[in-house]
């Protein structure tokens, strides 16, 4: 397979969520990309020469992606239950639309997947939300992509639009415990959601083959 490393077409799924409104910029300032082709049901805020917004509904994907092309895919698709409305729509969002579009990227020979999870996503979890992101990472897995990366973050950090009055209280915790020791919290530490836009990007650029994960810890790491 030959994988591309400068010259390239990016895929970005979740251009307007709070990861992804940060992947866009990155990925238009990055030498290696030349196209970055956002989809979503409404256009991003972010505009750049190498920015085009195509704007889809999601519950026609077979036919909105019938000719999507490009080298690497990144999908940042995700809600809360509370947002979706009830346990069926926020599978429908976070487990239906991200394996479907990441499985006819597949059979377009897209080269690399960059996956958003979430911190102790487990397919046999109690909880509902980590049951389903473990399972979306398994079926992903089976995919054919030459390599699959998959981030895993805690509590996010960073503006929304929404108020998630919970994650401000973990946010609070996990920053006084964090002064107390950097590694206490380990794949539970905040992390700001700029901070994994970057290393979703320096990842592509490693091309790497293979099925990798990153936790908080790891992603706050990077200088």
């Amino acid at each position: 397979m030959d994988i591309a490393k400068s010259n390239k077409t990016a895929l970005v799924f979740g251009g307007t969520g709070l990861i992804g409104s940060y992947l866009l910029r990155h990925l238009c300032a990055s030498e290696h990309y030349i196209k970055i082709l956002s989809y979503g049901r409404r256009k991003a805020s972010f505009d750049h020469p190498k920015l085009d917004h195509q704007i889809i509904d999601f519950s026609k994907l077979d036919s909105e992606l019938e000719n999507m092309n490009g080298h690497d895919i990144f999908i940042c698709l995700g809600t809360t239950i509370r947002k979706a409305g009830s346990r069926e729509a926020f599978k429908r969002i976070d487990k239906e639309y991200v394996l479907k579009i990441a499985e006819i990227a597949a059979e377009k020979k897209v080269n690399q997947l960059f996956l958003v999870s979430a911190v102790d996503a487990n397919s046999s979890s109690k909880v509902f939300y980590s049951r389903v992101k473990g399972e979306v990472e398994i079926e992903a897995e089976k995919l054919n992509f030459w390599a699959i990366h998959i981030f895993r973050p805690s509590i996010l950090l960073g503006s929304r639009d929404e108020n998630r009055p919970l994650e401000k209280i973990a946010v609070i915790l996990g920053g006084a415990l964090n002064k107390i020791s950097n590694s206490i919290l380990g794949k539970y530490q905040p992390v700001h959601a700029e901070r994994v836009a970057i290393k979703m990007v320096r990842s592509a650029s490693a091309l790497q083959g293979g099925v990798f994960y990153y936790a908080s810890d790891e992603i706050n790491a990077i200088e």
